[in-house]
């Protein structure tokens, strides 16, 4: 949940990008991290094996525009996508504000994406989230390749929540849809917040 640091007057919202392995979750947070200012993002913060794969997380802090007096931080981690870290992920969304599940639109990684997303669900419950109440966006990355499944085939089969979950067609390796599905997600959690009173 969103950490408020009353002395520093400053929030800070944890959002996890989740997904399969070589999905683009690290490629999201690298294009965000490119695409900002020097002086509003931290540093990053990667944890990498020889064949890129994350082995525990991405981390990038980036500053926000100031509510309501206060500093807004946002905390971008990824989850290693290899169903062999199963604690790690768990872990990783512990104080989740929101979720970018990343999709591969490649035909022969659809049974990746449904593990992945049966994964998160269990991962939330433990927690007592709830899917439909957590800010959640679906991004289907590498729209651009020959093998990508249609938008609807993915929608059907990925996003059983459709409309209530926001989804987005991405080529995170050149940032299309990158900052669409963050800037959702950021305005879904803030919206909760003054819901919420906080």
């Amino acid at each position: 949940m969103s950490f408020f640091n009353y002395t520093t007057k400053e929030i800070v919202l944890k959002i996890v990008y989740y997904g399969p392995g070589l999905c683009g979750k690290t490629t999201n947070v690298k294009h965000i991290y490119s695409a900002t200012n020097d002086d509003t993002r931290g540093k990053l913060i990667s944890l990498e094996t020889q064949q890129e794969r994350t082995l525990y997380f991405d981390f990038l802090p980036i500053e926000l525009p100031e509510i309501r007096g206060f500093k807004t931080r946002l905390h971008l981690y990824t989850v290693p996508g290899q169903l062999f870290y199963s604690n790690s992920r768990r872990l990783i969304m512990k104080g989740a504000d929101g979720v970018i599940f990343v999709a591969d639109s490649q035909a022969e990684r659809l049974e990746a994406n449904l593990i992945s997303m049966d994964d998160l669900l269990d991962n939330l419950a433990a927690y007592g989230y709830d899917i439909e109440k957590i800010p959640f966006v679906i991004q289907y990355n590498k729209r651009d390749l020959p093998n990508a499944l249609p938008i609807d085939k993915l929608r059907s089969e990925i996003n059983r929540w459709y409309p209530k979950v926001p989804d987005f067609e991405a080529v995170a390796s050149d940032g299309a849809g990158v900052f669409e599905c963050l800037k959702t997600v950021v305005k879904m959690i803030l919206v909760d917040l003054k819901k919420t009173g906080k």
